[in-house]
């Protein structure tokens, strides 16, 4: 036993304390070998039925295992907290931090040299990351793999994308409740988490934009063969990076963030992305603000063409050569930092190098771009969000990135949903739904309900889109002028607190403005007569949520949990 790893002090233990843990250790069948000295791999897995995207990970670790023990190392796998989107109420964004903590402490708790991260519904894998970049321990991320295309009558529809669609279809009249049920089978027909390029799909790309996912490894399908030889692969990478003690310090850099943001353009990928960023940012010590998301990307055309955005699926994606072809033609365009070093221990340029696009029409080229370069995520201002908003120009409409129209405003999205079905609802297409409660702090966990189906009224008039300014935030697979992210909240005692109905509100996206057309003093006299709201949490978790939570412009991380705490080995109490 070599006493150099830090698993060494609780395996390379003499007396009492060494005999209870290799003991207890054994009772599981491991022989005395294992504690040789030999790198020990956490393998943290989030698998759950609990959430469907995560439920196949059993499966990925158990590959993961091999590759470990092929490269010399021991494998234990341990489960995590899953973060579902689909099933937790009231969002599963209220308890991404909470697993970000659990998972760090997990890691710093045991006899761990290395960590394999098993992530794949959205929240998990920032979660994971953050936790990661807290430790600071030699990592690398296995992302769980999308969905095979969902097929209906003929057609490729898309998970969550064609709930949107559906539910439209059904209010408008167009689409029976027996169709939706039979189309449910039909979107979601395999393991894995969302196929459209929504937010698991867009966090699995950003994890390896960053480095932190074996280039390629984003975009197999969760039942492909190949999600398994990667869950290998990465199995025998965690053991060399640990003989190499290539932690997530020497790869989230500034660099890595930057090439992130410019990859998240370039594939029409989840506003989602921008939260999360800046809260592994803040984990990483990097300094990062919500304006890079909007000047880092101006010359960054959209390239990949897949829902909500576009027309495929991340099954064709992937076929098309996945995330190294678009990384390869952004570097080639001098647009990312081509140093950058990953998981791989090799620079950004020799990850990408033989990169190949086998369908142009689904990774469009520099030169013909699916969406021409200034068409991705804006990050408003003004007197409505004076700590910025944002706005996922490839999903809106063109018509309305210009816009002023009279406010209709509701303090929840309960309130919107009572009454979007009433014909009477004093409501046209040029009226601006303003939805507020709906942030961190006042939902609270700010959920994805900023794109609210239409008033039922203009659906079936043909209206197919209006603007949408809300606190909280949109599913990647969404689409629409939905204005998100609108910081202060309005719980917070933000402007869009103080908005009233038939205020005018006027957004242009080409200014990079969102405003209410009301002058500073009747804002300030609404101010004096506001009522703050009353927290309905005294204790628990959700009181510790609301009174720490910080706002969507850094990441909506607990204030306390920003920062890396290390990977010290803990005190000993045996």
């Amino acid at each position: 036993m070599t006493g150099q790893r830090r698993s060494a002090a609780w395996f390379g233990a003499t007396g009492r304390a060494g005999m209870i843990y290799r003991s207890w250790m054994r009772n599981q069948g491991f022989g005395a070998e294992v504690f040789d000295g030999r790198p020990v791999i956490g393998i943290a897995t989030s698998a759950s039925e609990l959430a469907p995207c995560n439920a196949h990970l059993t499966r990925v670790a158990e590959a993961v295992k091999r590759g470990v023990w092929q490269a010399g190392g021991f494998p234990l796998e341990f489960p995590t907290m899953a973060t579902g989107e689909t099933l937790m109420r009231p969002t599963a964004m209220l308890y991404r931090n909470l697993m970000a903590m659990e998972v760090e402490e997990l890691i710093r708790a045991n006899p761990l040299d290395g960590v394999v991260l098993l992530s794949g519904c959205d929240k998990t894998t920032p979660a994971m990351l953050m936790a990661a970049a807290s430790v600071d321990l030699p990592a690398i991320m296995v992302t769980g793999g999308p969905m095979l295309n969902g097929k209906y009558r003929g057609t490729d529809v898309g998970s969550g994308t064609h709930v949107w669609k559906f539910e439209e279809e059904l209010k408008a009249g167009r689409m029976t409740q027996e169709e939706c049920f039979f189309a449910e089978g039909c979107m979601a027909r395999s393991n894995g988490h969302c196929m459209t390029m929504g937010t698991a799909s867009t966090m699995a790309c950003m994890a390896e934009a960053l480095g932190m996912q074996l280039p390629g490894s984003a975009a197999w399908p969760a039942v492909d063969a190949r999600r398994f030889e990667i869950g290998q692969s990465a199995g025998q990478r965690i053991v060399t990076m640990v003989e190499e003690d290539l932690r997530p310090s020497r790869i989230l850099t500034r660099e890595a963030f930057e090439n992130a943001i410019r990859v998240n353009a370039a594939i029409g990928g989840s506003t989602n992305a921008i939260i999360h960023l800046l809260a592994i940012a803040g984990r990483a010590e990097v300094d990062l603000s919500l304006d890079d998301f909007d000047t880092l990307i101006r010359e960054v055309p959209t390239l990949v063409n897949l829902m909500p955005s576009g027309k495929y699926l991340m099954e064709d994606f992937c076929y098309a050569g996945g995330l190294p072809v678009v990384m390869r033609q952004l570097a080639e365009a001098g647009l990312l930092h081509t140093e950058s070093v990953s998981v791989t221990g090799k620079p950004l340029a020799e990850n990408v190098a033989t990169a190949e696009n086998f369908d142009t029409d689904v990774i469009t080229p520099m030169d013909s771009p699916f969406q021409p370069a200034g068409n991705g995520t804006a990050v408003l201002r003004g007197n409505l969000c004076p700590g910025g908003a944002v706005i996922k120009q490839s999903a809106a409409s063109p018509h309305l990135l210009k816009h002023q129209g009279r406010a209709l405003v509701f303090d929840t999205v309960e309130d919107y949903h009572a009454v979007a079905d009433d014909p009477d609802l004093d409501v046209d297409e040029t009226s601006v739904l303003v939805i507020r409660g709906a942030g961190p702090k006042g939902y609270p966990g700010m959920p994805e309900v900023s794109n609210v189906a239409l008033p039922a009224k203009l659906l079936k008039a043909g209206v197919t889109d209006m603007v949408r300014i809300c606190d909280g935030r949109m599913s990647g697979t969404g689409y629409g002028t939905v204005v998100l992210h609108v910081t202060p909240e309005s719980a917070a005692g933000g402007p869009l607190a103080l908005v009233r109905t038939g205020d005018l509100v006027t957004l242009d996206v080409t200014a990079r403005t969102l405003n209410v057309e009301v002058t500073d003093e009747e804002l300030t006299a609404r101010r004096e007569v506001w009522p703050a709201p009353e927290t309905a949490y005294t204790s628990g978790y959700t009181w510790l949520y609301t009174q720490h939570v910080l706002q969507a412009d850094q990441g909506a991380d607990f204030d306390f949990l920003r920062g890396s705490r290390g990977h010290s080995v803990p005190r000993d109490s045996h």
